[in-house]
């Protein structure tokens, strides 16, 4: 291969890269989503986990500037939902969503998508919070239990 050949190879394979990252980029942030709170609770659209026709989220992550952290939404059915706080109850830290799997980047605790330990070093479940369905819109009650 000459000098130019491998030039344009090289350059070409950057430039893939960069469309690739961009893309995975651009497919995590759309399962990430700003909500609004209306009294007590935090409202969600169900048409935010998709539909038939394109196929359904398993879970969305919500945010809303009043939280400390982020609250994950799955959907295990059409009226079937789980709402769980992204805090470690190890350490604090914030999980991140890998399927249906809450993990702590900090110290590698794992739970399950309805908040169950399924590997330490934490040994308490996640704070779930109460959902309830309106008029096509889920309401997860912020209230203290």
């Amino acid at each position: 291969m000459d000098r130019k050949q491998f030039l344009k190879t090289c350059g070409l394979g950057c430039l893939g890269s960069i469309a690739a990252v961009s893309l995975l980029n651009s497919c995590s942030s759309a399962r990430s989503m700003n909500s609004s709170i209306d009294g007590d609770n935090l409202v969600v659209p169900t048409s935010d986990f998709g539909n038939e026709t394109h196929g359904f989220r398993k879970f969305i992550v919500v945010n809303n500037d009043l939280l400390k952290f982020p609250i994950c939404v799955f959907r295990h059915t059409a009226d079937s939902y789980s709402a769980l706080w992204m805090e470690c109850t190890h350490m604090g830290a914030e999980l991140q969503v890998f399927g249906d799997t809450l993990q702590c980047p900090a110290h590698g605790s794992e739970f399950s998508d309805r908040g169950v330990v399924r590997n330490g070093p934490a040994d308490r479940a996640l704070r779930s919070f109460p959902i309830s369905i309106e008029m096509n819109l889920i309401k997860i009650s912020l209230k203290k239990q």
